[in-house]
């Protein structure tokens, strides 16, 4: 199904919130329909009801308990933002970062929204939550650099829980934490919680001082939010795929695995430079916020810059076994991928570039054919075996540093995987997101058209990575200064290399 809400479906919702004109017991109808189709579609076709293993456990004890837990919550669904924010927190629920429901209508620009603030942000730093942007001409404020310690007299461990998890992000995950820090002491329009607290303790070198939060409704502008954000995280620029040179090496950037980051262009530079990337004096491969959903395609785009850089010959030879994937033998699954196929061999690039993907999606749609004429309830199939040449030659001379953050995600993970058994190579930088063993995102919209629901289609049960596991860099390749100081980023990086 379509992931663009039609014009007229987006205009209709942008113009009933700015007028006020749609009656809170529609957004609660719209809620309690949306959660409940969410809910049945999962029940029906999620393949965690037939697979072993914690990350089912997990999944079988939210899907009800949580959906009566947020229908719970519906009386307060009485606004666009409280209908996402409600839905978002179900989703959540299964602590799964391949269940996602957000709105339809959702812009990059949303993540810096918030209707008030007390005029500054906080990061996620060490385990602690500290002062990183404060808005100019604002007084009264701690210090950059100050640990929240509480907020309305609650240790600020449980006022976070209360404040961001599920609602904002999976706070038992460190990339939850680092990404949904900034949002701690804004109000971002959730009616279910709290908002600007009146009072907060923040430790300012070795003492405790409160500071009162004071609202700033005045200065709560999306580009005062915007710089907030960034000062707190790294965020790509506009052009997220690039090759440039940084104290004498080359850096590649590849802060996006999205279809429409401009791979033709980037590839093309890519190969007209490989000379030079192989050189004794090595390369970094900047993943820093490369998010992509965690699909085929995804993955091949990550893959496909590692088979430039090396070869596919060599990367063959190196590649983690793909082992068995268990798909939930459902009609609804078989259907979408006959829909998948349909759309593969319409679209003439992919026919050329890619048969054999073709040729293993239709072996799958048989294989539901014969799962669900037998009454089988699942089926496994092995992942496709790619020959490989042991003695396939290493194309690149010098070491390899690939930077990664919290915002590494999906095919990011998928790129890593590979990476991480290359020889030569360290993962530097910090905590990368997680992904659970439940791949092959799929997108259907839910039936008020305001939010997409996304899960993971099959399992990877055989996966070596574990479920919800993340890259976590080495003793001595952790960085721990500012994100978004550049400058020292890329000095620290320089020292990795001996220089």
């Amino acid at each position: 199904m379509s992931r663009i809400l039609p014009v007229a479906a987006t205009a209709a919702l942008t113009l009933a919130l700015a007028a006020g004109s749609v009656a809170a017991q529609d957004f609660r109808a719209l809620a309690r329909q949306d959660l409940q189709s969410a809910h049945d579609q999962l029940a029906a076709n999620h393949p965690a009801p037939v697979v072993p293993g914690q990350a089912s456990e997990t999944f079988r004890a939210w899907l009800d308990r949580g959906l009566q837990d947020a229908m719970s919550k519906v009386g307060q669904a009485d606004s666009g933002s409280s209908h996402a924010y409600l839905l978002r927190y179900y989703a959540a629920g299964f602590r799964d970062s391949n269940i996602v429901i957000r709105p339809s209508y959702e812009t990059p620009a949303d993540r810096f929204a918030a209707s008030n603030w007390a005029g500054l942000a906080t990061g996620w730093r060490n385990g602690e939550y500290v002062v990183t942007y404060v808005q100019p001409g604002v007084r009264g404020l701690p210090p950059v650099g100050a640990v929240v310690t509480e907020c309305n007299t609650t240790p600020i461990e449980q006022f976070a829980r209360a404040k961001l998890d599920l609602w904002e992000g999976d706070l038992n995950t460190e990339a939850g934490r680092i990404n949904t820090a900034p949002y701690l002491l804004w109000n971002r329009n959730n009616p279910f919680a709290s908002g600007v607290p009146s009072t907060c303790k923040f430790r300012v070198g070795r003492r405790e001082r409160d500071y009162e939060m004071r609202p700033q409704l005045a200065t709560a502008t999306p580009a005062n939010l915007e710089a907030a954000y960034r000062a707190t995280l790294y965020t790509p620029g506009p052009n997220p795929l690039s090759i440039e040179t940084v104290n004498g090496r080359p850096w590649i950037n590849v802060h996006s695995f999205a279809d429409t980051a401009g791979w033709d262009a980037f590839n093309a530079q890519l190969e007209g430079q490989l000379a030079a990337v192989r050189g004794p004096q090595g390369f970094v491969l900047d993943l820093r916020g490369g998010s992509g959903a965690s699909n085929l395609g995804s993955t091949a785009r990550g893959y496909g810059v590692l088979n430039r850089l090396w070869t596919s010959e060599f990367t063959q030879s190196r590649q983690p076994a793909g082992g068995d994937f268990t798909y939930r033998a459902t009609p609804g699954n078989r259907q979408w991928y006959a829909e998948v196929i349909g759309r593969m061999q319409q679209d003439a690039r992919f026919v050329y570039e890619a048969p054999q993907v073709i040729e293993q999606t239709q072996a799958i749609l048989a294989a539901f054919d014969t799962a669900l004429a037998a009454g089988q309830t699942s089926f496994n199939q092995p992942q496709a075996a790619t020959a490989a040449d042991p003695a396939a030659a290493n194309p690149v001379q010098g070491p390899v540093v690939v930077l990664v953050d919290a915002g590494c995600s999906g095919g990011c993970l998928d790129t890593l995987d590979l990476l991480s058994r290359l020889p030569n190579v360290r993962i530097a930088g910090t905590t990368t997101a997680p992904d659970s063993i439940f791949i092959e995102q799929t997108v259907t919209r839910l039936p008020s058209t305001y939010a997409d629901l996304s899960y993971g289609h099959k399992a990877w049960t055989s996966r070596q990575r574990g479920n919800n596991q993340p890259f976590i860099p080495g003793q001595g390749l952790t960085y721990t200064g500012s994100a978004v100081d550049e400058t020292a980023v890329r000095t620290w990086v320089g020292s990795l290399f001996g220089g």
